[in-house]
């Protein structure tokens, strides 16, 4: 008799003539408890996020203009709202695709609804209205191309990586290496944190953070390059190192039975608490730091990632505005004044929707870069002392053109495509996301059950997935420094060797 967990028998005939095959591991079936748990959420969490929710925001009082663009970005808050909701309710863990409809739903979704109906926007407009409407319109169709990627990627098979032919295996972590990125994490987070002056300062505030690079002469005037890989060499490795530990932990009890295991663990889970604490770093970074440790920590648990979903959610539209605490001194730091519990998201932070209008205005002036910004990203290293004419942030180049004296402005993945190639570009490079992140998360699905403690993609993964708020926000030559320390450290680990048995 076949029990509930194993395949029919049919399945497993073997082909005649064919090499031995890897035993496919099933997942788990899903218990009735949760299945009737799952339907009875399902119906008040699609209600909240698609109607209760934008039903509250409409209500509130405001001087906004209900044309076009409200109305588009009400469809945009729905549409993006069923999608979450279906990410929270999916039987499988979709982790890339869950925190971009997460980051869809927030910051182009329900803040700018917020600034839409109190008539405020935490960045001024400086073109017509119609580039408004234009921009949510594209957002919209973005969000389409996404899902037709992810469609795409799921109908297409997933190619198994062969066996015992060639001698590969899965892309596992090798204990030498792992243990050479340790060394590498405690000796660039040491001289990070001594050449800002001492742990202290990483527990004062990140003004203190960016007084201390500038006097200690890694950073020049005119690139901020030096300071990039101080930062991301001080960071980076160290929370690789502790996620590719945290794995081993949760996943073997030969590891969690080793005393210098143990020991590793702890200390690196001390290094990170001074180099990736919430008050020295920005809040997108402590989010990366966050969701990936969480990820890896559950790497099978659909409670976590559907909790992640659900409370990011609430995390986002009542404390991320508020969260900015340790950005200044007590000197420099200014309380939010509101009277309204959306107030904050119409004056703080979400200026996706509005900047991507901005970056439009701009575009009609100025023309398509055709390749020449993401030109800037790729070679993110290079010195403008040695490329004189290397282009700036998108963000930046659209807050100087509008006056503003502070440019440190938001430039999404929208905006980004759309400065470069037009939309043929925009709706074509988030059909590829689309495609590759549903890749991924099926890719991770296989690698969380097979490829054991030492898998790459079971820590690869969750550390794009919460990384990926910072590439949906933006601007990405600002987020490529770290982004190529982390590629880095995972080819110094990766090894396709494939583990045989040691003979006795």
């Amino acid at each position: 008799m076949t029990s509930v967990h194993e395949a029919p028998a049919a399945a497993s005939v073997p082909d005649p003539g064919a090499g031995p095959r890897p035993p496919v591991l099933l997942p788990p079936v899903k218990p009735m408890a949760w299945t009737m748990l799952s339907r009875a959420l399902s119906v008040p969490l699609i209600l909240g996020l698609v109607c209760f929710l934008p039903a509250v925001i409409a209500a509130q009082p405001g001087s906004g203009v209900r044309d076009n663009a409200y109305w588009l970005q009400l469809v945009l808050t729905c549409y993006a709202g069923a999608r979450l909701a279906t990410m929270i309710l999916s039987t499988r863990r979709r982790l890339l695709q869950g925190v971009f409809w997460m980051f869809v739903y927030i910051a182009m979704g329900v803040a700018p609804f917020a600034q839409a109906v109190i008539g405020q926007t935490p960045t001024p407009m400086v073109g017509p209205r119609s580039d408004l409407v234009t921009a949510v319109s594209l957002i919209l169709v973005g969000c389409a191309a996404f899902d037709l990627g992810a469609l795409l990627a799921s109908r297409r098979p997933l190619t198994r990586r062969p066996g015992t032919a060639d001698g590969k295996g899965p892309a596992t972590a090798h204990r030498i290496r792992l243990r050479l990125l340790v060394l590498l994490a405690f000796a660039a987070s040491g001289y990070y944190v001594v050449k800002l002056g001492g742990p202290a300062i990483f527990f004062s505030s990140r003004q203190e953070i960016s007084a201390s690079v500038a006097v200690s002469g890694v950073a020049a005037t005119e690139s901020n390059v030096g300071s990039a890989f101080l930062k991301g060499f001080g960071t980076v490795p160290a929370l690789l190192a502790l996620l590719f530990y945290t794995r081993r932990l949760v996943t073997s009890h030969r590891a969690r039975r080793s005393p210098s295991a143990v020991l590793v663990w702890t200390a690196l889970m001390a290094l990170n608490l001074v180099v990736n604490n919430p008050i020295s770093n920005a809040r997108y970074w402590f989010l990366t730091v966050l969701v990936s440790l969480l990820f890896t920590a559950f790497p099978s648990s659909s409670a976590m990632y559907r909790s992640v979903l659900a409370t990011g959610v609430v995390g986002a539209l009542v404390l991320f505005p508020y969260a900015d605490r340790f950005r200044y001194d007590d000197e420099g730091y200014r309380p939010v004044q509101s009277a309204s519990a959306f107030e904050p998201l119409a004056t703080k932070d979400y200026d996706q929707t509005v900047m991507f209008a901005n970056t439009i205005s701009w575009v009609d002036t100025r023309g398509h870069t055709y390749g020449r910004q993401l030109a800037g990203t790729g070679l993110f290293f290079v010195p403008r002392a040695v490329w004189s004419g290397k282009p700036e942030d998108t963000g930046v180049r659209v807050g100087q053109w509008m006056g503003m004296n502070m440019t440190n402005l938001s430039a999404p993945l929208w905006t980004e495509f759309w400065v470069d190639f037009g939309p043929a570009g925009m709706v074509g490079g988030l059909a590829l996301i689309g495609y590759g992140a549903a890749r991924t998360d099926r890719r991770y699905a296989l690698a969380v059950l097979r490829d054991g403690p030492g898998s790459v993609l079971a820590v690869a993964a969750p550390l794009i997935a919460g990384y990926t708020f910072i590439l949906l926000r933006g601007p990405l030559l600002q987020s490529a420094g770290k982004l190529a320390i982390a590629a880095l450290c995972l080819l110094l680990v990766t090894s396709f060797r494939r583990n045989r048995p040691r003979p006795r």
